[in-house]
């Protein structure tokens, strides 16, 4: 009888195991797809990895069902409970994965020309080192090859060193002429999106650990919370509330700025917030693709009306707040009147970061209760 019981629950597994072997290949053939229709502008395929996406959405949801069912019939425990947990996390994660090739896909459609080849040898480069990471991934949770994890978590680092130095790379072009902020802003979000391919499979990996070894591996900066302010230039308001917010001084929060089109910073704006006690001087302007870990932001908040079109597509899991405010840089008129527009501006922002932050640390007391 107990050998019967046995043979059920390893058929069950080896089930969940091969469907999730079938969804990781279905995954990484669109993220291949995606990337050649980038590189062919061939649309028709592009078209086509977008039009499957559903069919990875409808594989998520069939493996999270076989997963529940096995949890119910087999009441599994110990190191079976974990391949259980592990399995329903690293499913979701290649859902994410899916989702990325489809952004690539869209990104691919909005070119008609040639890339150059330099550019196009960069995308080639970032997507060759973070494609295998996930195949790699796959094949440790498989083999419950927790040395073929350790490894596959490793690369990470040097993925993200890539992909931040292809965006500086691209952001530059831009700056010197090179390519337009239409050819930028769709090759900065396929960066973004096989950068994120990477992180996916560092945590299928962490979790392949976690399910042969019993210890969770914690994930970098998952305990640190997240708030970027975006304007049009980097150069005023954004630079004001990441100055305020810093000065709050939260070891568990992490703030920054950036602009669409960077500029140094205002003259004005730094001699006013050098009056209120911050330093702008030394802190140099950041382009959006510029800001480390993009993607891990939970708030995004608008400053100006024209950076909205820096995100026409909002993922889940972010907020995205408006604080459109009146950029006093801009205001002419006599000192006093310059003085005041500066004022109204920095007290707005000044309340709007304190409630902010207190909402935050409000509902994270909450949920740790």
């Amino acid at each position: 009888m107990a050998g019967n019981l046995e043979q059920s629950l390893q058929r069950d597994i080896d089930r969940i195991r091969e469907r999730i072997t079938e969804m990781s290949q279905r995954v990484g053939q669109a993220l291949r797809d995606a990337v050649k229709a980038l590189e062919t502008r061939d649309h028709q395929l592009a078209y086509a990895v977008i039009l499957r996406d559903q069919y990875i959405d409808e594989q998520e949801k069939e493996i999270d069902r076989l997963i529940l069912e096995f949890i119910l019939r087999q009441q599994p425990v110990a190191g079976h409970l974990r391949f259980a947990y592990s399995a329903i996390k690293i499913n979701a994660d290649l859902e994410r994965v899916g989702d990325y090739a489809e952004s690539i896909a869209r990104q691919a459609l909005k070119f008609d020309q040639p890339l150059p080849e330099s550019i196009q040898g960069r995308i080639l480069e970032l997507a060759d080192m973070a494609i295998p990471m996930l195949h790699d991934a796959i094949r440790a949770f498989t083999g419950q090859d927790t040395d073929l994890a350790k490894r596959t978590i490793e690369v990470e680092d040097t993925v993200d060193a890539l992909r931040s130095r292809q965006l500086s790379e691209l952001v530059k072009l831009h700056h010197d002429g090179q390519i337009t902020y239409e050819i930028l802003d769709p090759l900065a979000a396929v960066v973004r999106r096989l950068e994120r391919v990477s992180d996916q499979a560092r945590d299928i990996s962490m979790e392949v650990l976690y399910m042969c070894t019993g210890e969770y591996a914690k994930h970098p900066g998952s305990d640190v919370f997240r708030v970027l302010f975006v304007d049009q230039h980097n150069s005023c308001r954004s630079r004001m509330a990441e100055a305020v917010a810093q000065a709050l001084g939260l070891p568990d929060f992490t703030f920054s700025s950036a602009g669409l089109e960077p500029h140094p910073i205002d003259p004005a704006t730094a001699a006013f917030m050098a009056g209120k006690g911050f330093d702008l001087s030394h802190s140099p302007p950041k382009a959006i693709y510029q800001v480390p870990n993009l993607d891990h932001y939970q708030v995004i908040v608008i400053l100006a009306p024209e950076s909205k079109k820096a995100f026409p597509e909002q993922p889940q899991k972010v907020v995205y707040l408006d604080w459109s405010v009146a950029d006093p840089s801009r205001i002419a008129g006599s000192p006093e009147q310059i003085q005041a527009a500066y004022e109204q501006t920095y007290l707005f922002i000044q309340q709007h970061v304190h409630d902010l932050v207190q909402a935050i640390l409000g509902r994270n007391q909450t949920e740790s209760n």
